[in-house]
């Protein structure tokens, strides 16, 4: 019988209120205090902090305080990854951001998801849908990327934007949804 655990792992339905998820939601929580209380200063203990944190780190990660995540183990970040002040990314499934991304203040993304059918949305059953993040984007502040989307290479979220789907490469998207308003030239 698979642990629901397993079943989070393996993006299947499973039950929010697991001893065993509770204690790696704990350990996160814990990470990211550590995280957040370490002095600018102390670069080596941060990236110390994110890769223990993070299922996957590139070279030069650099994050502000507030930072808050779910599980962290989810969570695949590429070189050269800053967040901004105040990010919050909900690693229900896999969180992969590429490299030489840029997340402004406050900006949120969410791989947790819940059922649409009350009966198990009310036996708190949690789902999640994996976000994908490509090379060199720039999500602007106060921004909130929604389960499932996927952001091609070298696009720009413009502040305030609400992303409910997917999008290819070298474009601008803002606006709540967010919607194509440039696109850009093909780049390096």
């Amino acid at each position: 019988m698979q642990s629901e655990k397993d079943k989070f792992l393996a993006g299947q339905p499973y039950q929010i209120m697991d001893p065993q998820l509770a204690h790696d939601e704990t350990r996160a929580r814990r990470l990211c205090r550590e995280l957040n209380e370490l002095d600018d200063q102390a670069t080596i203990q941060k990236e110390q902090v994110i890769e223990q944190l993070f299922g996957s780190v590139g070279k030069n990660p650099y994050i502000q305080p507030n930072f808050r995540c779910d599980f962290g183990y989810n969570i695949h970040v590429g070189d050269n990854f800053l967040c901004n002040y105040d990010c919050t990314i909900l690693d229900i499934a896999t969180v992969t951001i590429g490299n030489n991304c840029l997340m402004a203040p406050k900006v949120q993304l969410y791989a947790a998801d819940h059922p649409q059918n009350v009966v198990q949305r009310s036996a708190l059953i949690g789902l999640g849908r994996p976000i994908t993040i490509g090379n060199n984007v720039w999500i602007g502040g106060s921004s909130v990327i929604l389960p499932g989307v996927s952001l091609g290479d070298n696009v720009i979220v413009g502040a305030n934007s609400t992303v409910t789907k997917s999008f290819g490469d070298n474009v601008v998207i803002a606006g709540s949804p967010a919607k194509i308003i440039k696109q850009l030239p093909k780049q390096g």
